[in-house]
């Protein structure tokens, strides 16, 4: 039962509690730290950190804005979506879950890719684990759960299935199901991000045009179920919410439209940053492997230029095909 102590709410607040209204400084002290959540925060930050620190010990260098996006800005995410008052009214408040949903699924996970955490742990760990791990990066099951086009289908796919059934009612219901929910959300932005970034080692490298291609894929659908959402003059999950018999806050129908403008427009913007990010490091390598094949080129012509100087034949130049590099320095530019 909900009590005028904060210390008392339940996680999962159910229509037969005692809630208290969200206004004012309520937004801000509405906080709630459920016991697993809490311990699987802290041992994803530990682990993170003990990689670190075993790198420094060693002499080897990790970049600090790599643990700052994985720990302040991934897991600082996913600590504000269940520990604030998103996480204390998430069963009562679509709008409230659905900025809960799009940090779990959406921003969190794009923080943790960049963290590199695969990386991290190739570097730290020992050498049997470390085996290990490559071994399930390059399994059957690691490229299957990875597969680009498979975690795409699945990220536009799942949302429908999730609002547009009853599976999203169950979820308020059911408190294992709630938390799998939230389980769920978070796994599954970090599968689809992970392969298109490309910020760790991958079983599947896709080229650059296809990582772009699948991310403006899912843009229209989140958009569309955002406006569908929005449109919609039925409640989703109408019997939960209408039994609050809320007097406060937004009403349940103007509380929907707001979800979906939240899913619209949060998931339209995380996509479109995504394929900016892409696009740059797409640019970025391009640079690079021009970079080496000048200097590939620059060396061979040096090589030349002393054997001609000395007067030495090399007999290896009848063999290779004559190269104008500075054409093929035009070409390339």
């Amino acid at each position: 039962m909900f009590s005028g102590s904060l210390a008392l709410l339940p996680l999962h607040a159910k229509p037969d509690d005692d809630i208290l209204p969200l206004v004012g400084s309520r937004y801000f002290t509405a906080w709630e730290f459920p016991p697993g959540a809490l311990i699987g925060l802290l041992v994803a930050a530990g682990l993170y950190l003990w990689g670190v620190q075993r790198l420094r010990t060693r002499g080897d260098r990790w970049p600090v804005m790599r643990t700052i996006s994985f720990l302040v800005l991934g897991l600082g995410s996913i600590a504000v979506g269940t520990f604030s008052f998103l996480g204390v009214y998430d069963t009562v408040l679509f709008w409230s879950h659905m900025v809960q949903h799009m940090l779990f699924a959406m921003i969190a996970p794009v923080f943790i890719v960049f963290g590199a955490p695969v990386t991290l742990a190739l570097r730290a760990l020992p050498k049997r684990p470390r085996a290990v791990l490559l071994k399930v990066l390059h399994s059957w099951f690691g490229k299957f759960v990875m597969f680009p086009p498979l975690t795409t289908a699945l990220m536009v796919v799942y949302p429908f299935g999730l609002y547009m059934s009853g599976l999203y009612e169950i979820t308020l219901r059911n408190d294992l199901a709630h938390d799998l929910l939230h389980l769920f959300l978070v796994t599954m932005g970090v599968l689809f991000f992970f392969p298109l970034l490309g910020v760790d080692p991958v079983p599947i490298k896709m080229p650059y045009p296809i990582r772009i291609l699948l991310f403006f894929i899912t843009m229209p659908f989140h958009a569309f179920l955002g406006v569908t959402i929005m449109g919609s003059s039925r409640l989703v999950a109408e019997e939960w919410y209408l039994s609050f018999e809320r007097t406060w806050g937004l009403s349940p129908m103007a509380d929907q439209e707001w979800a979906g403008a939240l899913m619209w427009a949060t998931g339209d913007l995380t996509m479109f940053a995504a394929m900016i990010t892409i696009f740059v490091q797409w640019v970025k390598d391009s640079n690079r492997e021009a970079r080496r094949v000048d200097r590939a080129l620059d060396r061979e012509e040096a090589r030349r230029a002393r054997a001609e100087g000395l007067g030495y034949h090399d007999p290896q130049r009848q063999s290779q095909p004559i190269v104008d590099t500075d054409n093929a320095k035009e070409d390339r530019q």
